[in-house]
C-alpha cells in the first residue's frame, strides 16, 4: 500500500499532475463556467445550449493529430523536442484566446463571444493531443494505472480552478476579470513541460499522406470488434456530459448564490471527485479496469437520480451537498477506469493520433449531444429532463456487457476490450 501511494512522488508523475492541471484548466471555461456566465447575463437556455457547439473542436481533434504526430516545428521542435514544443505553443494559444474571451460582452454580442470561445476550445483540445500522448510515452508500462490517476487529479485541480476559481473571481471583479486570471494561470502548463524532458520513443518512419494520416487508423482497425469499441468510447460518458453542463444553469434557477455553487459544486465537489478518481485507481487495481467501468456506469444513474431529488428539494444546501458528493464520487470512479482504458487502446507507434481519435469520440456526448439539452430542458422542465438522464448510461452498460462476454470468455470479463497490446 505504501508503495502505491509512494509512485505519485516520483517526478514523471508529478509532471503527468501538472500537464493534467494545463488540460483541465480550459475545458470550463468554454463548457460550464461559460454556461454560467451565460446565464448570469440572462441569456436564453435555448442559446446556452447552442454554445455546447462551439468545443466542437474536441470532436474532431483527431483529423489534425496526425500533424502533431509528426510534424516539426521549425526553430522550436529542434530546440525542445516535438512533444514539448507542440504542447508550449497550444498552451500559449489557449492563454491568448481567454485573454480575448475576456474583452467580450455575451449579452451585448454573444457572436464575437462565441468565436473566442470556439478558440480556446481549438487550442485546448489541441493541448489535449499532445499532453496525452506525453503521458502514454513518458510513463513506464508499470506506470501507467497511476499515470490516469494523477492526470485525473491534476485536471480536477484545474478544473477546481477554472470552476471555483472563476467563480470567485466573477462575483469579486467580475467575469472579465475571472478570465484573465485563468489565462494567467496556463503558465503552470508551461513551466511543466520545459521542466520535463522529452519522451524517447520510436516514431513511425516519415512517409507521404497514407503514412502520415491513415497509418493510425488503419492500425486500429485490425482490431477485431473495432466499431464497437469506438462505438462505446462514444457513448460512455455521455451521461456525464449532459448533466455536467446543466448542473449549474439548475443551480441559479433554484436560487442558489454564485459563492454557494463555487463553494459546493466547484470546491467541495471536485475534492469528491479526487476521491473518486483514488477509489477508481484502486478498483482497476484490484479488479480491473472492465469491471470498474461497470461499476461507474452503474453509478452514474444513480447520481443522475440526485439531481431528480434536487429538483424536487429546490434551495437546499443540504441536498445540493448530497448530491454533489454522490455524482462527483460516481464520475471520478468511472473517469479513472476510462482514461485507463483508453490508454491501454493506443499503440505507442501512433500515440497522439489514436488517443485523439478516442478522446474526440468520447467528446462528442459533451458537445453534440449537450447542445440538444437546452431545448430538452426548456421543454420538459428540469424535473423530467434529469428524469430522462437516469437512462443515458444504458447504452454504454450494454455495449461493455456485449464486448465483454465475447473477448476471452473463458476467463470472464475481459480487462482489456481492444487492447493494442503494443
Amino acid at each position: 500500500m505504501l508503495e502505491t501511494i509512494r509512485i505519485y512522488g516520483r517526478p514523471r508523475l508529478v509532471a503527468i499532475l501538472g500537464m493534467g492541471f494545463s488540460s483541465g484548466l480550459p475545458l470550463a471555461l468554454s463548457g460550464s463556467t461559460l454556461a454560467l456566465w451565460l446565464a448570469d447575463a440572462q441569456v436564453s437556455l435555448r442559446e446556452i445550449g447552442l454554445f455546447a457547439l462551439v468545443a466542437v473542436s474536441y470532436n474532431f481533434k483527431f483529423l489534425w493529430a496526425p500533424l502533431v504526430d509528426r510534424l516539426a516545428i521549425p526553430g522550436l521542435t529542434r530546440r525542445l523536442g516535438r512533444r514539448r514544443s507542440w504542447a508550449i505553443l497550444f498552451q500559449a494559444g489557449v492563454a491568448l484566446s481567454l485573454l480575448g474571451l475576456s474583452l467580450t460582452d455575451p449579452a451585448a454580442a454573444p457572436v464575437p463571444t462565441a468565436l473566442m470561445a470556439v478558440l480556446v476550445a481549438f487550442f485546448s483540445a489541441s493541448q489535449d493531443i499532445v499532453v496525452d500522448a506525453y503521458r502514454v510515452e513518458l510513463l513506464l508500462p508499470e506506470e501507467q494505472g497511476a499515470g490516469a490517476a494523477a492526470t485525473q487529479f491534476g485536471y480536477r485541480l484545474g478544473m477546481i480552478a477554472s470552476g471555483a476559481g472563476a467563480l470567485y473571481a466573477a462575483a469579486a471583479w467580475g467575469w472579465p476579470a475571472a478570465y484573465q486570471v485563468m489565462a494567467a494561470l496556463m503558465l503552470v502548463g508551461v513551466a511543466t513541460v520545459l521542466a520535463t524532458p522529452e519522451p524517447q520513443v520510436e516514431r513511425a518512419p516519415r512517409g507521404g499522406f497514407a503514412e502520415t494520416v491513415l497509418a493510425p487508423f488503419r492500425d486500429f482497425a485490425l482490431r477485431p470488434r473495432w466499431f464497437l469499441i469506438l462505438l462505446f468510447v462514444l457513448v460512455y460518458k455521455m451521461a456525464d456530459a449532459v448533466t455536467g453542463h446543466y448542473a449549474g444553469p439548475l443551480y441559479l434557477s433554484l436560487g442558489f448564490s454564485k459563492i454557494e455553487i463555487a463553494s459546493i459544486s466547484k470546491v467541495f465537489g471536485i475534492i469528491a471527485t479526487i476521491v473518486g478518481v483514488a477509489l477508481g485507481g484502486s478498483l482497476v487495481y484490484r479488479y480491473g479496469t472492465i469491471r470498474t467501468l461497470f461499476l461507474g456506469a452503474v453509478l452514474q444513474m444513480g447520481s443522475n437520480a440526485m439531481y431528480v431529488a434536487q429538483a424536487l428539494a429546490g434551495h437546499d444546501l443540504t441536498v445540493l451537498t448530497a448530491t454533489i458528493a454522490f455524482e462527483n464520487v460516481a464520475g471520478g470512479i468511472g473517469s479513472a477506469a476510462f482514461v485507463a482504458y483508453l490508454s491501454a487502446l493506443c499503440s505507442r507507434t501512433y500515440t497522439a493520433t489514436q488517443y485523439a481519435l478516442l478522446s474526440a469520440l468520447a467528446a462528442f456526448a459533451r458537445n453534440f449531444f449537450v447542445s440538444a439539452g437546452g431545448a430538452a430542458a426548456d421543454w420538459l422542465g428540469w424535473l423530467w429532463f434529469f428524469v430522462f438522464s437516469i437512462g443515458l448510461p444504458l447504452p454504454g452498460l450494454a455495449l461493455l456487457l456485449w464486448l465483454a462476454l465475447r473477448t476471452r470468455p473463458e476467463g470472464g470479463l475481459a480487462e482489456e476490450i481492444g487492447s493494442s497490446g503494443r
